[in-house]
């Protein structure tokens, strides 16, 4: 008989929660990624196109980079390992596709760190060289509980999709009960995309979606919007 499943500790468990929470100080539910103007300008405005849109981009941008890097980062984070933190932290800063999404990162990392200043009396020292993105300060709060990188990326997953699903819900706009279809959705989808992102070697991230990078470009002069990117 197989080995029951090891419980995360509830401190542990509690504190992924925590990390994916979008009432967390840093500014994610500012941003639509691209949504915004996939909604003006690419017929992105019904339940059934924003579900099937978002379903992609999970598998096709966010596995493919930043849940990757936040599986890679979380063990180094762990080890110590500077050198290969700060290799991820530049492909992360390196692979945005648009100044919108660079901004993103770069104020989402900026915030999860001062709020980071919180909770671990290190992080000063840590980050003072590291201009962090947010995996990478994602990772290191990750690191800092008992969840495995899978874990750890099943919760930034979540995170983002309600933070999209909010921005679809204002920007379409959509019902409360059509977001939470989508979410379901996303919540079924979450653990086929981890699994795919921890798999990853360096040379296989990537962060290619002409799509998403063009609408994102598009929305930085958009007539008018209600997000960031």
């Amino acid at each position: 008989m197989a080995d029951a499943p090891v419980a995360l500790p509830a401190s542990s468990l509690l504190q992924l929660i925590w990390l994916a929470s979008p009432a967390l100080p840093v500014g994610g539910f500012s941003y639509s990624e691209g949504l915004e103007a996939a909604i003006d300008s690419a017929g992105i405005t019904t339940e059934p196109a924003v579900s099937d849109w978002l379903a992609d981009q999970l598998h096709l941008a966010l596995a493919r980079a930043d849940l990757a890097v936040v599986a890679q980062a979380v063990p180094a984070w762990r080890q110590t390992d500077a050198a290969r933190i700060r290799a991820l932290n530049d492909w992360v800063f390196q692979t945005r596709e648009s100044a919108e999404f660079l901004l993103q990162t770069e104020q989402m990392g900026r915030s999860f760190v001062e709020w980071l200043k919180l909770h671990h009396a290190d992080v000063a020292d840590v980050f003072e060289r590291l201009p962090a993105s947010y995996p990478i300060a994602f990772a290191f709060a990750a690191s800092r509980t008992e969840a495995s990188a899978r874990d750890a990326c099943l919760a930034f997953a979540f995170g983002w999709a309600e933070n999209m699903i909010g921005a679809a819900v204002k920007a379409v706009p959509l019902g409360q009960s059509a977001g939470q279809r989508i979410l379901g959705r996303l919540a079924a989808e979450i653990p086929t995309a981890v699994d795919h992102a921890i798999t990853l070697a360096d040379d296989e991230r990537q962060a290619f979606s002409p799509m998403l990078a063009v609408l994102s470009a598009r929305h930085e002069t958009q007539y008018s919007r209600l997000f960031r990117s």
